[in-house]
């Protein structure tokens, strides 16, 4: 399942709901960042002992690089003096069965959402919509959770919950339009790398869960940690530090008559498929977003 037919499960779906060892690091985190005049703000503090179990929860379709950045995020945190894991990283799934990601990927799932330990993150990648069961155990896990974050179209799964309702939200930016849609009491953040509120957390597509990771990281453990973490995985984005960093996205791209832009979700459409409204003739990437027009044209024609 590649991403565009991702966005549109995401849609169609969305359209159907509305109709280890020692850990005592906690004390000196709090020491650094009292004396770190960069310290990170909404600080997060890391338990006595024993690592931060996070949950990555995938289901058909799952993207790779949504759920997998974020997890080689997690897994390179290094403490000095820890020889241990900081965060204990595992998939769940609605079953044990296993998990066709995008590409093909296969995975297993580390356990069910009947036998998963309490996350204190959970990881919501892009996927196919989610079963009432998972909706269930999102909102229960969400309870107790430090972070409940969704990368890229994950924001669909975690507003199907409710729990972005009232909440300002971000998502891949193709999507932006289906999301404020399907669920128009989220407040949809256009051209954000990541937004927080609470103990919920949204970032932009693909690489953007990477810089969200990141900066939880920061939020347990300063600064200096999470520079550290993105050198020893080479990654020389500084988005984790700039939420706003996506503005390419904010707006919507101008097409022109040679090469028009599908006003569902901004991406170059095809003459082939199309519609007219109110006179003017509207082209579509493909026919879900045609559909999704014809239902809300009036809205869709401002965008």
């Amino acid at each position: 399942m590649n991403r565009r037919q991702l966005l549109h499960c995401s849609a169609a779906f969305s359209a159907i709901g509305l109709s280890g060892g020692p850990f005592a690091f906690g004390k000196e985190h709090n020491t650094h960042a009292a004396s770190d005049p960069t310290a990170n703000t909404n600080p997060l503090t890391p338990p006595e002992n024993g690592s931060i179990p996070v949950a990555f929860l995938i289901s058909q379709g799952a993207v790779l690089i949504d759920f997998v950045g974020p997890w080689e995020v997690f897994r390179e945190v290094s403490i000095p003096g820890r020889s241990s894991p900081i965060f204990s990283l595992f998939t769940v799934a609605e079953t044990s069965t296993p998990v066709r990601a995008s590409g093909g990927m296969q995975v297993t799932p580390d356990y069910t959402i009947a036998t998963s330990p309490a996350p204190k993150i959970l990881v919501i990648p892009a996927q196919s919509a989610a079963a009432p069961a998972v909706k269930d155990w999102i909102k229960k896990v969400t309870e107790t959770t430090d972070v409940t974050m969704s990368v890229c179209n994950g924001a669909f799964v975690l507003a199907s919950t409710g729990l972005l309702s009232g909440r300002p939200a971000t998502a891949y930016h193709g999507s932006y339009s289906d999301l404020q849609h399907a669920f128009p009491d989220v407040d949809v953040k256009r051209g954000m790398r990541f937004v927080e509120t609470g103990n919920i957390a949204t970032s932009g597509g693909l690489s953007s869960g990477i810089d969200l990771a990141i900066r939880v990281v920061e939020r347990y453990f300063g600064r200096a940690v999470a520079k550290q973490t993105a050198f020893t995985l080479e990654y020389q984005g500084e988005g984790w530090m700039h939420p706003e960093s996506n503005a390419v996205y904010a707006s919507m791209p101008a097409g022109t008559a040679r090469d028009p832009i599908c006003p569902v979700c901004g991406m170059a459409a095809d003459r082939t498929i199309q519609s007219i409204y109110k006179g003017k003739t509207y082209y579509f990437c493909d026919n879900m977003c045609k559909s999704t027009f014809e239902r809300s044209s009036s809205d869709f024609a401002r965008s």
